[in-house]
C-alpha cells in the first residue's frame, strides 16, 4: 500500500508595516491593508481616548470616544503622505483627537435630571443672593433648598457637568431658515491672536534652524505639542532616557546661539 504524504501548505509572510503601507497607497481600494494598517495603530486611538475620557464627566462612555477616534483614524490614514519625512503618529495624533472632541460636541452627554437639579439650584443660589447681597454659603443654600448639606454637595459637583454644553444647541429661533446655536454666539476666550500665533511659528523656525530631524521633532513635540519624554521617545523610536538625553544637548545649544543674538530683540 503506497502513502502519499502531503508537504504542509506555508503560511502566508507577514508584512511589515512598512510594506503594508507602500501596497495600500498603490492601491487604497484593498481594504485589507487599510485594515492591517487601522490595528497596527488602535493603540493610539485607546491611549488618546482614555487621556480625554479621564477628564470628562460621569456618563460619557469611553467606547463612544474610541468609536469615533477610529474614523479619525481611517481619515489621517487615507490622506497621510508617506514622502512628507513626518512619522504617521506624528500626523494622525491629532486627527484623532479632533474626531473625539467632534463627537462630544455632538453629545449632550448630561441626564435630564441632572439639569433639571443644576437649574433649581441655580434659582436658588440667585433668590439668596438678591436677598442677602452676596453669593449663600453652603448651609444657607441648604436651609433655604431644605436639603442636607451632603445631598446639596452631590448636586453642586454634579450640576457643574452641565457647563460642558452642545455647541450644537439651539440658543434661540429666528425669522430665517437658519436658527442661531451656541456656537454662533459663544465667546471664544482662549482664541489665539493671529499675531501671536505668527510670531510663535516665527520663534519656532528661528529656534529650530540649523537643527536635525529628531532634534527638531524633539523641540516641536515637547515644548509646541505637550508630549511627554516617553510619548516622544514612542514617536521616534528612541528610548525616553535618550530623549531626555538630546533634550538638554539641544536647550545647551540653543541658549548659547540665541546669546549670541540678544541684541537682535533688543534685549
Amino acid at each position: 500500500m503506497t502513502t502519499t504524504t502531503v508537504a504542509p501548505v506555508a503560511a502566508a509572510p507577514v508584512l511589515e508595516i512598512d510594506e503594508v503601507w507602500k501596497r495600500y497607497k498603490a492601491d487604497q481600494s484593498c481594504k485589507e491593508h487599510r485594515n492591517r494598517l487601522v490595528e497596527n495603530y488602535l493603540p493610539l486611538v485607546k491611549y488618546n481616548g482614555e487621556r480625554i475620557w479621564a477628564r470628562l464627566p460621569e456618563g460619557v462612555e469611553l467606547d463612544d470616544l474610541i468609536s469615533a477616534g477610529i474614523f479619525g483614524l481611517m481619515d489621517a490614514i487615507d490622506a497621510f503622505d508617506m514622502n512628507r519625512g513626518v512619522k504617521f503618529e506624528t500626523y494622525c495624533v491629532p486627527r484623532i483627537r479632533g474626531a473625539m472632541l467632534d463627537e462630544l460636541r455632538t453629545m449632550d452627554w448630561v441626564p435630564r435630571l441632572v439639569r433639571s437639579k443644576a437649574s433649581k439650584l441655580g434659582e436658588a443660589t440667585k433668590t439668596l443672593e438678591a436677598r442677602l447681597g452676596r453669593h449663600p454659603s453652603v448651609l444657607e443654600l441648604s436651609a433655604h433648598m431644605e436639603l442636607p448639606v451632603p445631598e446639596l454637595e452631590r448636586m453642586i459637583t454634579e450640576a457643574s457637568a452641565v457647563n460642558l454644553i452642545s455647541l450644537n444647541k439651539k440658543w434661540y429661533e429666528t425669522d430665517s431658515y437658519k436658527d442661531v446655536r451656541e456656537i454662533d454666539i459663544l465667546e471664544d476666550k482662549k482664541g489665539e491672536d493671529p499675531t501671536k500665533r505668527i510670531q510663535k511659528n516665527d520663534l519656532m523656525r528661528l529656534v529650530t534652524k540649523g537643527l536635525n530631524r529628531n532634534e527638531r521633532l524633539i523641540i516641536i513635540l515637547y515644548y509646541y505639542e505637550e508630549l511627554t519624554m516617553k510619548e516622544i521617545g514612542a514617536t521616534l523610536d528612541l528610548s525616553e532616557s535618550r530623549v531626555s538625553q538630546m533634550h538638554s544637548s539641544i536647550v545647551a545649544r540653543l541658549q548659547t546661539q540665541l546669546g549670541r543674538r540678544r541684541p537682535e530683540f533688543g534685549h
